[in-house]
């Protein structure tokens, strides 16, 4: 799973079938271990969430799966409670908040958010769902 630190998960495309079994032989390695095992593996890390978009499942499995492997979240889930309400732009929001965490999820209405959002960001991103794209966390 090392060869996936670091990395931006923006599309299912950007993946072969190789890196697929890689991820899935992971998760059955993370499955299988105890509950004590599975929390060291994130520990002290943080997750950054900026939900522009509704969502519920989606951000709370992002939350619920940091906190199994022992990490934490924040993040933005209402725009209207940020600064992007006072007009802050995508690129200051991704790149502050990029410089609270590990590791940022987003979920925006505009194709093409989660890639510009990984070119900004010096933490890797992962798309949630990015305007008419993909959701590649879903597919």
């Amino acid at each position: 799973m090392n060869e996936f630190f670091g990395k931006n998960i923006i599309s299912v495309n950007d993946f072969d079938k190789h890196q697929f079994e890689s991820i899935f032989d992971s998760v059955d390695k993370i499955i299988g271990m105890s509950r004590n095992q599975r929390s060291e593996i994130a520990k002290g890390m943080i997750l950054g969430y900026m939900f522009f978009e509704a969502s519920t499942r989606t951000r709370l499995s992002f939350e619920a799966a940091m906190a199994l492997i022992g990490g934490t979240s924040l993040g933005i889930s209402d725009v209207v409670t940020s600064s992007v309400k006072k007009g802050e732009t995508l690129a200051d929001t991704v790149k502050i908040l990029s410089s609270y965490v590990d590791v940022l999820v987003l979920r925006h209405s505009l194709d093409g958010s989660s890639r510009f959002a990984a070119e900004v960001a010096d933490k890797p991103v992962i798309n949630a769902g990015s305007g008419t794209e993909e959701h590649p966390t879903q597919t």
